[in-house]
């Protein structure tokens, strides 16, 4: 087993760590995670959503055994900042136009994007103008996963009757993770050679945090240690090997999910009681009882 979060060697918190990357403009989502696993000297990273080559910021990027759960970022909301150029003057109407596209709104993804071109339902939570000039306008984009910026610029566009287009793109945040904490390749690769050569590890170990960063938007359940044993080995989380339990810590705040309780089936992760992850499961059933399943796994992450 791990130990706790905050008492991990170097080696052990690079194997099993996640860095919020700021993806600089040119490279893949998939190059620049391939190059800080190499950075870091593992054989795996798994990145939380790909970004367009040209798109920069926010890509939280999964090191080492974390790479198995890379499936916590999958439905996470996002935040963009983008630049929306119109192809004409903006009506006097241009803020309440906009204000007309938060809420569930219906996409057909592009032509060059990695999924069915099929018309499907995605939700803006807001979008907010943050400067406008001339026939450009500085936007911030929450929304839910999987949103076109690109084709919600062109779509607003038709909406204004001006046509617009996207000039930028940058991610500001992804789940729990947001632009006040981003590490640039740079950063990475000088805080390690600090690291190697002069024995200060402290940038680097602002720079990578341990894993479980990563699952403070899930609901937690903390386990006794010889459930953990169990788990590790392929058993579920039984009622009698349940510790504790609590709802996420920074929970979506546009989830309708309850504050004070776990819905069924809900994605969870489990801890041993010194904060080390164990696994990723889905909530079965009462905790408080005698018996039966109260976590059937889906990751086990020891």
């Amino acid at each position: 087993m791990r130990g706790p979060p905050d008492d991990r060697s170097l080696d052990d918190l690079l194997s099993f760590g996640v860095v919020n990357l700021d993806k600089p403009p040119g490279p893949s989502s998939h190059q620049v995670a391939a190059w800080l696993r190499d950075l870091t000297g593992q054989d795996r990273a798994a990145h939380a959503g790909t970004l367009d080559p040209k798109v920069t910021g926010c890509l939280p990027v999964l090191l080492g055994d974390a790479t198995r759960a890379a499936q916590v970022f999958d439905r996470v909301p996002k935040r963009y900042v983008a630049v929306l150029e119109l192809h004409k003057r903006a009506p006097a109407a241009f803020e309440e136009v906009l204000a007309e596209f938060e809420g569930p709104i219906l996409q057909k993804p592009p032509r060059k994007s990695a999924v069915s071109r099929r018309v499907r339902t995605r939700t803006v939570h807001d979008l907010t103008v943050l400067e406008r000039e001339d026939r450009r306008a500085l936007v911030r984009i929450d929304c839910e996963s999987g949103t076109y910026v690109r084709k919600l610029c062109h779509d607003l566009g038709l909406a204004l009757g001006t046509g617009a287009n996207m000039g930028a793109l940058r991610r500001a945040g992804t789940g729990p993770f947001d632009d006040g904490t981003l590490a640039t390749l740079h950063d990475v690769t000088d805080a390690l050679a600090f690291a190697r050569e002069e024995g200060t590890e402290a940038d680097i170990r602002d720079i990578v945090q341990p894993a479980e960063r990563a699952f403070v938007h899930l609901p937690s359940v903390t386990i006794a240690p010889s459930a953990a044993e169990q788990v590790a080995h392929g058993a579920p989380v039984y009622a009698p090997g349940v510790v504790d339990w609590e709802p996420a810590t920074e929970p979506d705040p546009w989830s309708d999910a309850s504050e004070d309780a776990i819905e069924e089936g809900a994605l969870v992760a489990c801890y041993t009681p010194d904060g080390a992850a164990v696994c990723l499961g889905h909530w079965m059933g009462d905790p408080d009882a005698d018996s039966g399943t109260v976590v059937s796994l889906e990751r086990v992450l020891v």
